[in-house]
């Protein structure tokens, strides 16, 4: 074999190779990695290739897959990554799970429903001018304790008294005790003067 051949040879193993990473720098424009492609090399600060707009931080042990542009293991990046042991598995055709999975979190997007688990972990929703729920049905909260720091407006569109004015009026009224009797008679308040 020609030492061109050879060298051709060499490159086409080398352009596609697997690893296992040992650690992940997140702090820069580009994530890189440490990896072991084999038991006796180590790939130090290779860059990982993500898609836009989604973003993770693969836990040590991870496998990586290596793309080495033209057979060049120096001019290479990670465009794969799996972690086994965490690994949501089972999905039905067509279902994706973003997921954290040392911390046990996932965004599910199931064939007919879509479930959040925060396990055991707070969920923020935060910066937004408004949040809009649409329920075909009802919004069900299941809680022993329901805070609001604001005001509440039920039936918005037709309604413009607020929870806060409600009680206000509610403090306020009064009701008018007609054809009062002495003694131990037992007497039916009438309507409120003020209605909410």
């Amino acid at each position: 074999m020609s030492d061109y051949s050879e060298r051709h040879y060499l490159r086409t193993l080398l352009t596609i190779r697997r690893g296992r990473i040992s650690l992940v720098d997140d702090s820069g424009v580009i994530q890189r990695v440490q990896l072991a492609p084999s038991g006796l090399e180590t790939r130090d600060n290779l860059p990982r290739m993500s898609e836009y707009g989604l973003a993770s931080n693969p836990p040590g042990g991870s496998d990586a897959l290596i793309a080495n542009v033209g057979g060049d293991p120096s001019n290479g990046a990670v465009v794969g990554t799996n972690h086994q042991a965490t690994r949501p598995k089972n999905l039905a055709a067509g279902e994706t799970q973003v997921y954290n999975g040392p911390a046990g979190t996932s965004l599910y997007l199931a064939n007919g429903e879509i479930v959040l688990n925060a396990n055991g972990q707070p969920v923020n929703v935060s910066g937004a001018t408004i949040v809009t729920i649409t329920a075909a049905t009802e919004v069900v909260m299941d809680t022993p304790l329901l805070k609001v720091k604001g005001d509440i407006l039920d039936n918005y569109e037709t309604n413009a008294v607020t929870a806060k004015q409600q009680r206000a009026d509610y403090d306020a009224h009064g009701h008018p005790v007609v054809n009062v009797q002495g003694g131990s008679s037992t007497i039916t308040t009438g309507t409120p003067t003020v209605t909410e």
